[in-house]
């Protein structure tokens, strides 16, 4: 996964960076679980202890299902590091710069908020949470110039999705680039194929590509599924919605194309490759 770690992280400053982690991930995590994945050590003044303040924090770890990540205070300097533990015993270590360090960071607690709620859109959402800006978010198709950005976007998924994924997309895509001519300032007909092209096909893109690929494509939800099926499952779902409305256009049989629209709607517009 490539991201933007803590687009707005003031890296200058160790401590507010690690400050902005730990509340970050304990927004981003799901509820009552920061507690036991998150590990933070801090180092008391006697004026903290006077005070009740917390005092500084000197290492912050997060503990993964196999993998524990630890980011320390190294005097003025982070040192990052990635463990592999079995059975409480670590088997092995290495160091991180802190870009990647952060990078797996933002990926496992994508992973951890995905699993936990068994649907792959917690993990951009967790990611948004965390203050990082996801992959993907170049997946996007602009209002302006709908059509260009159609045409543009199978272009874009080279080696992000699966193949048939990407077969989808570009069959998907050339769908709506016939039907947006015939529904051009038709009122709610031309909105629900624009909101098709501009929100519910590329939000559920970014969904999958956000997450960290070998998760993505090996990782298994209670039902057998991984995210990289359900992808699948969502692309074929609005496949089958455009196709329909792509005829009704073509009949100019606006009742037939609104009805698809309000299902497109009803199953898109808030969710992205959730579970059935």
């Amino acid at each position: 996964m490539t991201v933007d770690p803590l687009r707005s992280a003031p890296t200058d400053d160790p401590q507010a960076l690690l400050q902005g982690l730990v509340e970050g991930a304990t927004r981003a995590l799901p509820a009552g679980s920061a507690s036991s994945l998150l590990q933070v050590e801090r180092a008391r003044s006697l004026r903290d202890r006077l005070s009740g303040g917390q005092g500084r924090i000197t290492s912050l770890a997060l503990l993964g299902p196999k993998d524990r990540l630890t980011l320390r205070l190294d005097g003025s300097r982070l040192a990052g590091e990635t463990a592999y533990v079995s059975g409480g015993v670590i088997i092995s270590r290495k160091q991180l710069s802190l870009g990647d360090w952060l990078t797996a960071f933002a990926g496992e607690v994508a992973a951890i908020a995905a699993d936990a709620a068994g649907d792959a859109a917690s993990a951009a959402r967790a990611l948004q949470v965390l203050g990082v800006e996801p992959a993907g978010s170049d997946v996007a198709v602009d209002e302006v110039d709908v059509d260009s950005g159609l045409r543009m976007l199978p272009a874009r998924l080279r080696g992000r999705v699966p193949t048939g994924a990407a077969e989808a997309v570009e069959r998907i895509a050339g769908l709506l680039r016939d039907t947006l001519p015939r529904v051009a300032g038709d009122g709610d007909s031309d909105v629900l194929v624009r909101r098709t092209a501009t929100a519910y096909l590329p939000d559920t893109i970014r969904a999958y590509v956000a997450l960290p690929p070998d998760w993505a494509t090996t990782h298994r939800f209670a039902d057998g599924t991984t995210p990289a099926d359900i992808l699948e499952a969502q692309l074929a779902t609005l496949e089958e919605a455009v196709v329909k409305m792509r005829d009704a256009a073509i009949e100019q049989d606006a009742t037939a194309l609104l009805v698809n629209g309000r299902f497109l709607s009803d199953r898109f517009a808030t969710s992205s490759l959730e579970l059935p």
